[in-house]
């Protein structure tokens, strides 16, 4: 898929089959968002611009290089996205962080904000929009959404499984956002659940139903 680029990094794809398993705990399943959120992190920033720096070393002055402009906002949909970002946060910790509360409602399938919290220079910063799964694709319509309306532009889209008519859905409304994910699955069922997929991520992050 144009615009969709799948990590198939062998330590992504093994965690992410640990994490489909449904025996995993709720302990385990954070840890392992958290492990494939900072792996995933390396790709979608794999590109950033480096300025260079001069420093000094024990032994010399040298230039070097460094990532340029500010800083990134990563941007975790509540409540899994929240495990993914806290590993991108190990990654880069100077990063800034803006949180976004939405829920699916169990009807309709659309997205409902009940929080959104966010740097007030969001055009000047490259934003990370983690949704641990891509469905329906509704829910990542309206965070984008919320985010273009306070004013980011450079935007990309993080998450761990998408299904063909979520990102298709996402694709039409946003063409011009970018997707890195661990794996695309084939279709959704009646309750729009990704099928293999993963189940509820944060029913299963936090031990609730």
């Amino acid at each position: 898929m144009q615009g969709v680029t799948v990590a198939k990094h062998p330590l992504i794809q093994h965690k992410l089959s640990l994490i489909r398993d449904k025996n995993r705990s709720s302990k385990t399943f954070r840890e392992l968002l958290r492990e494939i959120g900072m792996l995933l992190c390396y790709e979608v920033t794999r590109d950033l611009p480096l300025t260079d720096v001069e420093i000094e070393t024990p032994l010399a002055r040298t230039m070097a290089k460094q990532i340029a402009g500010k800083k990134l906002v990563i941007a975790p949909i509540l409540r899994a996205g929240l495990s993914v970002a806290e590993g991108m946060l190990d990654l880069v910790p100077t990063a800034r962080v803006a949180h976004i509360g939405l829920y699916r409602e169990p009807e309709t399938f659309t997205a409902v904000e009940y929080f959104f919290k966010a740097p007030a220079d969001l055009a000047e910063r490259l934003v990370i929009v983690v949704v641990p799964l891509l469905a329906t694709g509704n829910t990542a319509v309206a965070a984008v959404r919320g985010l273009k309306e306070r004013g980011a532009h450079d935007i990309r889209v993080v998450c761990l499984i998408g299904a063909v008519p979520g990102i298709e859905r996402f694709q039409r409304t946003h063409p011009d956002v970018p997707i890195w994910m661990a794996s695309i699955d084939d279709v959704l069922d009646e309750r729009a659940f990704i099928v293999p997929g993963l189940g509820d991520a944060g029913d299963r992050a936090y031990g609730t139903k």
